[in-house]
């Protein structure tokens, strides 16, 4: 577990402060000094996320690099979240979680038929949300984002332990209600944001819920 760090910003104070509902996709632009907060309401949900550059979509956060350049598979505080042409996107600056994820990626309704069963197809996913977005938010329409540009993804407050033998797992969460992570952004970074509607494995507790969001000058 990583070290954990309050934050010292008031939530009176922030210039955005907005709930995505359980299973909703999100999308904001933060500029370059401004800090996110994405607060689990409810304890134990799993917040899939994506970055884009605000300037080239083509530059996204890189999960590769990200990975490589911490040395490491979890992220927390003082990781840096890095992009396709290798620069920092974001900082972690604080964060009551203390792990999130790099591994397991978004669920589809793909990977429910093959982890689940084949009438678990039509259930809702994180790519539907993500779909969604790029199809209905302004900033995707700026970017000229397409399904192409879903890359893989962090997963913020999710616990996905990697087994002795290279595996992965899908383990109850480690997140409670009221925690918090919060990152700087170094860039103006596009944040996408699908808020997992899993009801197949205990990543949302089988019990999908609201998050918060916020952002700071």
């Amino acid at each position: 577990m990583s070290k954990l760090l309050e934050s010292t910003l008031n939530p009176a104070h922030a210039v955005l402060d907005q709930t995505c509902l359980a299973g909703e996709p999100w999308m904001a632009t933060v500029r370059a000094g401004q800090t996110l907060r994405i607060l689990d309401l409810e304890g134990n949900q799993a917040v899939d996320t994506l970055f884009y550059s605000a300037l080239d979509a083509q530059e996204r956060y890189s999960a590769a690099d990200t990975i490589a350049r911490n040395g490491q598979l979890y992220l927390g505080l003082g990781s840096r979240l890095y992009s396709s042409a290798g620069r920092v996107m974001l900082s972690i600056t604080a964060d009551t979680c203390g792990r999130h994820d790099t591994l397991g990626g978004a669920c589809s309704s793909e990977s429910n038929t093959v982890r689940y069963a084949l009438d678990k197809r039509a259930m809702h996913s994180c790519r539907d949300s993500f779909m969604h977005a790029i199809c209905h938010c302004h900033e995707a329409g700026v970017l000229g984002l397409g399904k192409r540009d879903i890359a893989p993804n962090i997963n913020f407050f999710m616990n996905v332990p990697v087994t002795p033998e290279g595996h992965l797992s899908f383990a109850d969460g480690i997140s409670g209600a009221g925690k918090y992570v919060e990152l700087k952004a170094e860039m103006d970074v596009v944040v996408l944001i699908s808020n997992c509607p899993q009801l197949n494995n205990p990543c949302n507790g089988y019990n999908p819920t609201p998050i918060r969001l916020l952002v700071w000058d």
